[in-house]
C-alpha cells in the first residue's frame, strides 16, 4: 500500500523534480530552513509539445532524456523528490483518536480511504501524516490523507530509474508549492501573518490560483490559460512551427510590433484571467479583498506583468523568487536564477523534503 513515501522526514537532502506539460525542472538545495539554503545546482530542459497532457507522461523515454540532460548540469544527484498533479491525487481531512500506534493508524486510515476513494485500494499509493491535535476535539488529532493511482505514481518513478536517479519522495505539487512560498513570504512588505494572499502560477496550459491565509491554503481555482497561448499567437502571426515560436519568445528576437499586437493583449487576458478568480473567490467565500499577489510560473518574469495584473486588481503584485537571499554555488548564476526562479517554485518546495539517511 505504502510503497511511495508521501511525506518523509527531514535527514538526507534531496534534489526536487518537477515534470510540467512543457518542461522538466531539477533543483538541488544545500541546508536548511533554519540554517539558510544554498543554491548547489538546477536545471530546466524544455519538453517537446503532448509528452506530458493533463498531468500524465505519455512519452516516457523522451521525458526521461530531458532529465538525463538535466542531470548533466547536477551531477551528484542520485535521488529526487517528485510530485504529482492536483489533479491526479485524492486528499482528506480526517480526524482519529489520539494516541493510536501506527499500525492501528493505518487500520483506520485505509477504512476511512474506503469511503472517499472510487476505485478498490489494491490499485491505490496510500499515505497519511498526522497534522496535529485536532482543531475540534481535544482527544482527536488530524490526520492528512492522500492516495493516488498506481500507475499515476509509477509512470514518475519509472521517468526517474530511467534516468538513473531514486525517487524517494512522492509529493503534490501544490503542497511543494507552498512549501516554496514559505521562502518567499519572509520578502513580502509586510509578511503574510494574518492577511490573504493570491499565488497565480502561470503554466503552458492554464494558470492554477491558490488563496493563502497566513500562508495555508484555503481556495484554489484553475483558470484556461498559460504560456502556450501566447507561443501559437506568435506561431500564427509570424508563420513559424511552435517550437520556433517558444525559441522566439524566450530569445525575444521578435519585430518591435510583437509587444503592441501579442505580448500586451496576452498580458491583459492574464490580468483579466486572475481578475475572475478573485471574483469567484469573494463570490464563494466570506473574503472580499486579498492583500498582495504572487505571480509564479514561466510567463512571470514577462516585462511589466506584474504591473499589468497590479493595475487590473488594484492589489500589489510582485513575482516569486523562492531562492532570494539564498547564497550560490559556483556552479549557478545569478542572473540565470532570478530569470528562471518563478518556473522553479514546485521543484524548490520539492528539494526542501528530507528522507531519513
Amino acid at each position: 500500500m505504502r510503497q511511495i513515501n508521501l511525506f518523509g522526514s527531514r535527514a538526507q537532502s534531496l534534489a526536487g523534480l518537477d515534470i510540467s506539460s512543457s518542461s522538466v525542472k531539477m533543483v538541488e538545495l544545500s541546508g536548511d530552513e533554519n540554517s539558510g539554503y544554498r543554491v548547489e545546482s538546477y536545471a530546466l530542459e524544455l519538453l517537446a509539445k503532448d509528452m506530458v497532457q493533463d498531468g500524465n507522461i505519455v512519452d516516457l523515454d523522451g521525458v526521461a532524456d530531458a532529465v538525463r540532460r538535466a542531470l548533466r548540469r547536477m551531477p551528484g544527484v542520485r535521488q529526487v523528490a517528485m510530485a504529482l498533479p492536483p489533479a491526479a491525487v485524492i486528499t482528506k481531512k480526517i480526524m482519529l483518536p489520539e494516541g493510536l500506534r501506527e499500525h492501528e493508524m493505518e487500520f483506520h486510515v485505509e477504512s476511512e480511504a474506503n469511503q472517499y476513494i472510487p476505485f478498490p485500494l489494491d490499485e491505490v499509493n496510500l499515505d497519511f501524516q498526522v497534522l496535529g491535535p485536532s482543531p475540534v476535539s481535544a482527544d482527536d488529532v488530524e490526520v492528512f490523507v492522500a492516495a493516488s493511482r498506481k500507475e499515476k505514481v509509477e509512470d514518475r518513478v519509472a521517468v526517474a530509474e530511467s534516468a538513473g536517479i531514486k525517487a524517494a519522495i512522492m509529493d503534490i505539487e501544490s503542497l511543494a508549492l507552498e512549501s516554496a512560498f514559505r521562502l518567499v513570504a519572509q520578502h513580502i512588505p509586510d509578511g503574510v501573518r494574518g492577511r490573504t494572499i493570491a499565488l497565480a502560477d502561470l503554466g503552458a496550459n492554464v494558470m492554477n490560483v491558490s488563496i493563502l491565509r497566513d500562508g495555508a491554503q484555503i481556495y484554489a481555482r484553475e483558470q484556461a490559460i498559460g504560456g502556450y497561448k501566447l507561443t501559437l499567437d506568435i506561431a500564427r502571426q509570424y508563420g513559424l512551427s511552435p517550437e520556433e515560436a517558444e525559441a522566439a519568445k524566450r530569445s525575444g528576437e521578435l519585430p518591435p510590433e510583437y509587444e503592441r499586437d501579442l505580448r500586451r493583449p496576452f498580458m491583459d487576458a492574464v490580468a483579466l484571467e486572475l481578475s475572475r478568480a478573485l471574483q469567484f473567490f469573494f463570490t464563494s467565500t466570506q473574503y472580499n479583498e486579498v492583500d498582495h499577489i504572487v505571480l509564479a510560473g514561466g510567463c512571470a518574469v514577462m516585462p511589466n506583468l506584474a504591473e499589468v495584473v497590479s493595475g487590473r486588481t488594484q492589489v500589489a503584485t510582485t513575482v516569486a523568487n523562492p531562492f532570494e537571499g539564498m547564497a550560490l554555488s559556483s556552479r549557478v548564476r545569478s542572473r540565470n536564477l532570478v530569470a528562471d526562479a518563478p518556473a522553479l517554485m514546485v521543484a524548490c518546495g520539492l528539494a526542501m523534503r528530507r528522507v531519513e539517511a
